[in-house]
């Protein structure tokens, strides 16, 4: 009886890792590219272009969706660091009209920039570090909109 219970259990923890790997794992619609490392010299307040990436066939509502009810794109930075957010500037928004919405709406789509002009701190530690931070957003195909998203960014800075 021990051994059969053993093999019963044995069985069912690897059919649920079979099913996880079959049905948890799918690539994700937006991709935000590993930022390279940001050299900030001693008198400048640098500026960081994320990279971002939708899949073909999706798209995000933009940081100005033309819909209340729409979850708008936002990329915050955590205050503490070296470097302080000061302005963050989307791309050009593409307005589209989707067979849900009765008007087109205020999308991104395909690969663009997010921009950040940082200010540097009044004395930061010099050396290697990092700042943190967070792209929340919603994306939607022609049919339906998946539940919002937030992606950790990690961009490592160098301090001279």
């Amino acid at each position: 009886m021990q051994t059969t219970l053993s093999n019963f259990f044995n069985s069912a923890a690897a059919l649920v890792l079979l099913s996880a790997g079959a049905f948890g794992q799918s690539a994700p619609v937006l991709t935000v590219h590993e930022p390279a490392k940001l050299v900030v010299k001693r008198t400048e307040n640098p500026v960081f272009a994320l990279k971002v990436a939708i899949a073909q066939g999706y798209h995000a509502n933009s940081n100005t969706p033309s819909e209340e009810y729409l979850i708008p794109m936002k990329l915050t930075w955590d205050a503490t660091g070296p470097l302080t957010a000061g302005e963050v500037v989307f791309p050009k928004a593409k307005m589209e009209k989707f067979s849900f919405s009765d008007k087109p709406l205020s999308i991104f789509d395909g690969e663009f920039e997010i921009v950040t002009k940082f200010k540097r701190a009044a004395n930061p530690q010099l050396g290697p570090g990092f700042v943190a931070g967070k792209l929340r957003y919603q994306a939607c195909n022609d049919k339906m909109c998946l539940p919002p998203k937030t992606v950790e960014v990690k961009l490592p800075v160098l301090m001279q």
